[in-house]
């Protein structure tokens, strides 16, 4: 899977970021039950968190845009954890959060951003479960903030 997933991500013109290290009291993830629970992962572009906030100076593309760069960490982090992409099951569920205005009414098309680059990784493994909400804030002004449960073989 892991010769697979590193195609696709050349195929999108992507690459896996290095696992960001936590910035307060917290482990990136726990593998507990079969599955691992990845801490909420910001999106990182050029080593800075892409801010701001949608529907007050961000419009949805720029959202779909720090969402892929959520998921990006988010498998980044997967990997640092398990060692190994092939262990991966399935991608269980996906928590996005979207700094948002207060009328903005668009995260699950902001949230998309991530869940459609699951897809496109992991295939049919990569369909999963999710929330998208609209928050007033997150952490370092981050456009979006993204957790998620994996599956783990």
């Amino acid at each position: 899977m892991t010769d697979r997933i590193d195609r696709a991500l050349e195929e999108l013109g992507l690459s896996l970021p290095t696992a960001a290290a936590p910035v307060a009291t917290y482990v990136p993830a726990v593998e507990a039950g079969g599955l691992l629970h990845v801490s909420g992962q910001l999106p990182f572009r050029d080593g800075k968190v892409v801010t701001g906030r949608l529907g007050d100076g961000l419009d949805v593309a720029a959202g779909k845009d720090a969402a892929q760069l959520c998921a990006l960490m988010v498998v980044a982090q997967v990997k640092a954890a398990l060692g190994d992409l092939s262990r991966v099951a399935r991608i269980v569920k996906l928590g996005v959060f979207v700094n948002s205005a207060a009328d903005f009414g668009d995260q699950p098309e902001v949230a998309n951003g991530a869940s459609d680059l699951m897809v496109a990784l992991f295939g049919d493994a990569g369909k999963h479960a999710r929330a998208a909400v609209g928050v007033a804030a997150l952490p370092r002004g981050a456009a979006v903030e993204i957790d998620a449960i994996v599956a783990v073989a």
